[in-house]
């Protein structure tokens, strides 16, 4: 597999002399937090900052896993930028890669993923621990926003796999949210149905506490674009009942 360039920040990378997958393996950064060990190896997340846009270089040894695509392993930035590749072509709101690239150097797999920052947007975690100072309608407006991903998702035939408020980022724009998702690993097919579907909302939900049965219900007729209420209804009650199988466990 060939290197991947997003074409327009191929100069950018250029200008700098970080064209090219050794060039982004040997640059010095500080890392971002610690690194991720296991599997046999390591992953670690960079920033990199170059004329005044943010990036975020990810880079890995040896760190693999085993899916039916790659029974005996992979990179696990292999399936994330697939996924990611899957999402653009699908027309699913989530973050750009801008380079990726694999390396076996005597016996290590090495692989990058390189994407752009999410500098202008913030994630559902933060806006929730800010829920209470927040008025009415921005309450609404990021809800429908939660509530159309979700549907961009799953019309697309996938599920998120952790469909969490720290992997949905939103910004604010002329008084609506636009909403993106990060994290894409855990990506699948739905192959169940609407089963798939309540699996991959019921966590959102869990991790939301503070969202009252009426906003959830919000939420919920976006995502459904639900003429009447029996729908959300019916939602409601299956995601309620698997919230509470989850919390009893």
């Amino acid at each position: 597999m060939s290197d991947f360039f997003a074409a327009t920040d191929r100069g950018l990378l250029e200008r700098h002399g970080l064209a090219s997958f050794d060039a982004l393996w040997d640059v010095q950064l500080d890392a971002v937090d610690e690194p991720n060990t296991g599997r046999g190896g390591w992953s670690s997340v960079f920033r990199l900052e170059l004329e005044g846009s943010g990036f975020y270089l990810k880079r890995q040894s040896n760190y693999l896993t085993r899916t039916l695509h790659s029974p005996f392993g992979e990179p696990s930035f292999s399936r994330e930028f697939r996924n990611i590749s899957r999402y653009q072509a699908l027309g699913i709101p989530a973050l750009q890669a801008v380079f990726f690239g694999e390396r076996k150097v005597e016996g290590e797999r090495r692989a990058i993923l390189m994407t752009r920052a999410l500098d202008s947007w913030t994630d559902l975690d933060t806006l929730l621990e800010q829920w209470l100072t927040l008025t009415a309608h921005q309450h609404l407006a990021i809800l429908q926003a939660c509530g159309q991903l979700a549907r961009t998702l799953h019309s697309a035939g996938q599920v998120h796999g952790c469909f969490y408020p720290k992997h949905i980022f939103l910004r604010s724009r002329s008084g609506a949210y636009q909403a993106q998702l990060i994290d894409l690993e855990k990506t699948r097919p739905v192959l169940f149905g609407w089963r798939d579907r309540i699996k991959d909302l019921e966590p959102l939900l869990r991790r939301a506490p503070i969202w009252t049965e009426t906003e959830v219900r919000d939420l919920l007729a976006t995502y459904l674009q639900a003429p009447t209420t029996s729908a959300v209804d019916t939602w409601w009650q299956r995601l309620s009942e698997r919230r509470s199988h989850k919390e009893a466990r």
